[in-house]
């Protein structure tokens, strides 16, 4: 399993660190000993929202050797979902077994046309902005639509990311991350 996690200028860091922690586990914990990522980006180095810097691993690379897509999201969403060459760039992810969203990533996801025909949510700020891209806007935490997940608000990334592992590795695999996070809510369907 080899995911990329996206980054981009004012992406807000709770968006992607809320689901990079738990994905990551399983990595460092050794319940996946072949989960693999890289940071992708379009420039080497992005700023969030509020002026934390990241590097990336990855820039401008095509996206289409990875099995599991992040996108976060962040006031940089806004510009990028018309951002021709960003949005080209997402969408060299189609071959993704997994596309992932939180906040208004969904925004990002949806432009490069992966929401089409399905529900999804984003930040509840979003949600008319989200419309156009998919079949209906669902006011729930996380959504999960097969081969694309889409998440609510900030912390609604840690949700996502424990029912990523969850997918990945079970129901035990995700007990022991989020005890081991010290995370002790519980996201039901």
């Amino acid at each position: 399993m080899k995911a990329a996690f996206v980054i981009f200028d004012r992406v807000t860091a709770l968006d992607f660190v809320g689901f990079f922690d738990p994905v990551t586990r399983l990595k460092s914990m050794k319940i996946l000993d072949d989960f693999e990522w890289r940071v992708c980006a379009t420039s080497r180095s992005v700023v969030d929202d509020r002026g934390l810097r990241m590097e990336a691993d990855s820039v401008g690379e095509p996206l289409d050797s990875y099995d599991l897509l992040y996108v976060p999201g962040g006031f940089g969403t806004r510009p990028l979902q018309h951002d021709r060459a960003f949005v080209d760039w997402l969408k060299t992810a189609a071959g993704a077994r997994l596309k992932v969203s939180a906040c208004t990533g969904a925004l990002l996801l949806g432009a490069a046309g992966f929401l089409r025909g399905r529900r999804a949510t984003t930040h509840p700020s979003a949600y008319e902005e989200l419309v156009p891209y998919c079949a209906s806007v669902v006011r729930e935490r996380v959504v999960d639509e097969g081969d694309v997940i889409t998440a609510r608000g900030v912390s609604a990334a840690i949700d996502a990311g424990l029912h990523v592992v969850q997918r990945l590795a079970g129901t035990e695999a995700r007990e022991r991350i989020a005890a081991q996070m010290d995370y002790p809510y519980r996201w039901k369907p």
